[in-house]
């Protein structure tokens, strides 16, 4: 039993631990994209019980505060690796902020 818990001691220790960086780059280029706006969808249709609509928005406290979404990929890919990022935000091929 008490090597049981001392493993899954470990285990939950090792989960809080840094991650590589190329990994945390690419979690937070989603927190750096909705730095940089909110998003959102807006469904309309009609169905057997008459007209239906849905909205959904998504935004983060970044794009509240009107935080650099540069500043805000930085930070998370730090907060999550240890490391600074290996390429600026806006230097990435993938962003189209």
């Amino acid at each position: 039993m008490l090597r049981v818990a001392a493993l899954l001691a470990i285990a939950t220790l090792t989960a809080c631990g840094p991650i590589p960086v190329e990994r945390a780059e690419q979690q937070c280029l989603e927190r750096a994209r909705l730095a940089a706006g909110p998003r959102g969808t807006i469904a309309v249709g009609v169905g057997s019980d008459g007209p239906a609509s849905r909205v959904e928005i998504e935004m983060s406290t970044e794009w509240l505060q009107g935080r650099d979404p540069a500043e805000a990929y930085a930070a998370c890919v730090y907060q999550k690796s240890g490391q600074p990022p290996r390429r600026p935000l806006y230097d990435l091929p993938d962003w189209k902020g």
